[in-house]
């Protein structure tokens, strides 16, 4: 199976990528490297999931919004290979920050929506290295922002 009729399986669209918000580009080929610029939850040009873990917001919500975080980096990596996903070889690694407050612990778990989205997207090249880290903001006053590597052909 395809990574276009894996997607269509999940019920996932991909929406049009992001633009930057500042002074950056979305993705940058480096040979076989496909470095993809931190994704927050933006969905239809909106951000979502305002707040902050173990504040305003459940875990439940953080791990949704790192999943919309992860669903905004395959339409960046779509977009990067001219929409054709099968040239993924692997993802290498997520980079996931969690805007949370002091007590709270649990950054894996919210990440986890993005690191299980993309096994379940691209099978056992989705599998990767991961940082959960914990901040104490992120832009527009998102729940969670994530970055990645790719390899890809």
């Amino acid at each position: 199976m395809n990574t276009q009729q894996r997607l269509k399986e999940l019920g996932i669209e991909l929406p049009t990528p992001a633009v930057p918000a500042a002074s950056y580009v979305p993705y940058l080929r480096a040979d076989e490297f496909l470095f993809i610029a931190g994704q927050v939850p933006l969905l239809d040009g909106e951000a979502r999931y305002l707040g902050r873990l173990g504040e305003s917001l459940s875990l439940e919500e953080g791990a949704a919004a790192a999943r919309l975080c992860g669903i905004n980096i395959l339409a960046q990596v779509n977009a990067a290979l001219d929409g054709d996903l099968d040239r993924v070889v692997a993802c290498l690694r997520l980079g996931g920050f969690v805007n949370a407050t002091p007590a709270f612990t649990d950054h894996p778990k919210v990440i986890n929506g993005a690191s299980d989205l993309m096994i379940q997207v691209l099978g056992d090249k989705g599998r990767h290295a991961r940082a959960a880290v914990g901040v104490a903001s992120l832009p527009r006053g998102v729940a969670v922002e994530v970055d990645a590597i790719f390899r890809v052909r």
